[in-house]
């Protein structure tokens, strides 16, 4: 069988677990990556990472039948190259999750918001009163991750200020 893992946010992990990419891929018996970068700061630049060459038979024409390869490539990898060289990919999953932690640190306390997951990279997950949900997303965008629950998921990204964190933060505070 072969394996793939799905990196969309494969960069959050390894910061967060401080440790190489092998060690969850290559080391883990996987197979094939894709290696996210949108989600890393990249406009629209993501990779296959072929790990098992054996185990992908065909990939170089599966990726023109699929529409994978654009006439202008080298602007697509030149994200890329820009993402790896010097680590930018670390720094930047660094900050998102950092950004995470303060969010969470920020609401720790906060009657009526209840994590329900650990903050183990840069998303956030909580429950809050009914309603307030509603109430704030006429300011900032987020996703109910269990509908059913209330559960939502606050996700941090590259970009993501301490104002921006700061701001959210007093958001809740005021309609919970």
């Amino acid at each position: 069988m072969t394996v793939h893992l799905d990196g969309a946010r494969i960069s959050n992990a390894a910061a967060a677990l401080g440790v190489p990419f092998s060690a969850f891929t290559r080391d883990a018996g996987v197979d094939i990556v894709s290696f996210g970068g949108t989600k890393n700061g990249l406009m629209g630049a993501e990779a296959i990472v072929v790990l098992n060459p054996e185990a992908v038979q065909g990939l170089i024409y599966l990726r023109k039948m699929n529409m994978q390869l654009a006439s202008k490539m080298r602007f697509v990898s030149a994200q890329l190259i820009a993402l790896l060289e010097g680590d930018l990919w670390l720094r930047s999953a660094s900050h998102a999750n950092t950004m995470a932690a303060r969010l969470r640190s920020a609401l720790e306390g906060v009657s009526g918001v209840n994590f329900t997951q650990p903050t183990q990279a840069n998303g956030v997950f909580a429950t809050l009163p009914p309603g307030v949900a509603d109430e704030l997303r006429k300011e900032f965008r987020f996703y109910d991750w269990n509908p059913a629950t209330g559960e939502v998921r606050w996700m941090c990204a590259w970009d993501t200020t301490e104002a921006d964190v700061d701001n959210f933060a007093a958001a809740v505070r005021r309609l919970v």
